[in-house]
């Protein structure tokens, strides 16, 4: 079956869970039951931080994100960009085996680019040698 990079692009999309980032550390730290002085504790920031992150008025360093997954317990791609299994989420599925999907439809899409960009190139091609 021949899938389309249209809706292979749309359901790339539809895997994250739309939500922001500030969305889903505040998901993340309740999920844990944390406060954000408890949060800002663990992280070493002030309480501020934490408000401003869960707002969008700021993103956390790459640093601090990491850290900020581990306290929490999701993985640092959940976070950016909602795909995996978020902290609410009981799944059977190991979030690596979530991952290797993903990577599998990038890789899918990736192939499908590359012939697609093979196609133009020969019509190109044959456009070229119709003016001569």
């Amino acid at each position: 079956m021949h899938v389309s990079t249209e809706s292979a692009i749309a359901r790339l999309h539809q895997t994250g869970d739309g939500d922001t980032l500030g969305g889903r550390i505040w998901r993340a730290r309740d999920a844990a039951k944390l406060t954000t002085k408890d949060l800002a504790s663990k992280l070493g920031v002030r309480s501020e931080t934490i408000s401003s992150w869960e707002r969008d008025r700021a993103e956390p360093r790459a640093n601090r994100l990491f850290m900020l997954a581990g306290v929490l317990g999701v993985t640092p791609v959940w976070l950016i960009a909602g795909v995996g299994r978020g902290p609410d989420e009981e799944t059977a599925e190991p979030p690596q085996n979530q991952l290797r999907k993903q990577l599998d439809l990038v890789k899918k899409l990736h192939a499908q680019t590359g012939e697609a960009i093979a196609t133009l190139e020969m019509e190109i091609e044959r456009a070229d040698q119709e003016e001569d």
